[in-house]
């Protein structure tokens, strides 16, 4: 049985999107976000980080309250939270801010009362660029280290003065002293030779059990790109087609307590006279799929969401007691702008996702593979 939740917009508040989980010491779950006020809710319009907690394992959720706002860096927004504890036990709040086309950071800030306030903020990018990190991307290794996957563009402006940012590249930040100081992977990982008008963007990492990192970054190929890192995220092999089709659309993947790998996307339809709005992005349904054999192979994808006429995206993950929460942007086009606008919180027991797959066994490459 899953529990739902979501966080809807309404006047002055257009778009909720987003965000990341953490259990705080006394048992409750705080989810934050990027809650949008105005009339507008584009990526580059007003944006403060809001916070909602909960008591219950995440059936129920408490009042929003805005715990950082874009005003304090005289930015455009504040968004794409992670959410991280630290050493000394701070809560650490992972976020982009957003100054203009040309300067876009990741900031790292703490709190010591269990999120209720977080001091000055720590930049993990170590020069001045447009970097892109995705919500619920922050990594920290077995060796201790935090790493941050980022995507970099390049704007250039035309004569009216509008931007046009370059095909993006992959890149990490990383920390060895717990987020206090900071450096950059060696060089960019690049589509080289692949005619792309992204790039590799929004990409994502995570650790695999002999220490290596699988990454995989979102494209215009109708394809994520996977790629890897032996040496904690200072560099990267060359980023190859994966396994998982999907359009213009972020993937998302953690490990589960059971050591199973669970990634979720949004496959391309293996029909094309499928039709889907506009203002989805193709972005349903929206499925999961599990590996038990470090991403060699995975499991047939099962349908978590797929009305035709809305979108599936950004997703965080979080095992929280003996389910798993999800919270992902769930915007329905007949009664929201788009399919940012909302953001919808699952609360699925860990037992209603199936038997761990036998590693040996072949798994059919199905939908999405």
């Amino acid at each position: 049985m899953m529990d739902v939740y979501e966080i809807a917009p309404g006047p002055g508040n257009p778009r909720n999107s987003e965000g990341a989980f953490l259990t705080l010491r006394d048992g409750r779950i705080l989810f934050v976000y990027a809650a949008f006020t105005g009339e507008r809710a584009r990526d580059f319009t007003h944006a403060d980080l809001a916070a909602i907690t909960s008591a219950d394992g995440g059936r129920t959720w408490s009042a929003p309250r805005i715990i950082v706002r874009a005003a304090e860096y005289g930015a455009m927004n504040v968004m794409s939270v992670s959410l991280l504890r630290m050493r000394d036990g701070a809560v650490g709040l992972f976020f982009l801010i957003r100054r203009s086309w040309q300067d876009m950071c990741v900031a790292l800030r703490r709190s010591h009362d269990e999120g209720e306030t977080f001091g000055p903020e720590t930049r993990c990018s170590t020069r001045t660029g447009y970097f892109v990190m995705n919500n619920d991307r922050v990594l920290r290794l077995s060796s201790g280290r935090i790493v941050v996957p980022v995507a970099e563009h390049v704007a250039t402006f035309d004569a009216e003065g509008r931007a046009h940012m370059s095909a993006a590249t992959v890149s990490s930040f990383f920390s060895d002293d717990d987020g206090l100081t900071w450096r950059e992977a060696n060089a960019p990982l690049t589509l080289s030779g692949i005619p792309s008008r992204s790039g590799l963007q929004e990409p994502g990492l995570v650790e695999l059990t002999g220490g290596a990192l699988y990454g995989w970054a979102r494209t215009d190929l109708c394809v994520q790109y996977a790629f890897y890192s032996h040496d904690g995220g200072q560099s990267f092999t060359p980023a190859v087609p994966s396994h998982f089709t999907s359009p213009l659309s972020p993937l998302s993947m953690k490990r589960l307590p059971d050591g199973r790998l669970m990634a979720l996307w949004n496959p391309v339809p293996e029909y094309q006279t499928r039709g889907s709005d506009p203002r989805t992005g193709g972005r349903t349904p929206l499925v999961y799929a599990m590996s038990g054999d470090e991403a060699r192979t995975w499991s047939d994808p099962t349908v978590l969401e797929d009305d035709p006429l809305a979108g599936y995206c950004y997703t965080a993950m979080a095992v929280c007691g003996g389910a798993l929460l999800l919270a992902y942007c769930a915007g329905d086009t007949r009664r929201d702008a788009s399919c940012l606008n909302r953001t919808r919180i699952r609360r699925i027991p860990l037992e209603e996702l199936g038997a761990q797959p036998d590693a040996g066994a072949p798994h059919r490459m199905g939908i999405g593979f």
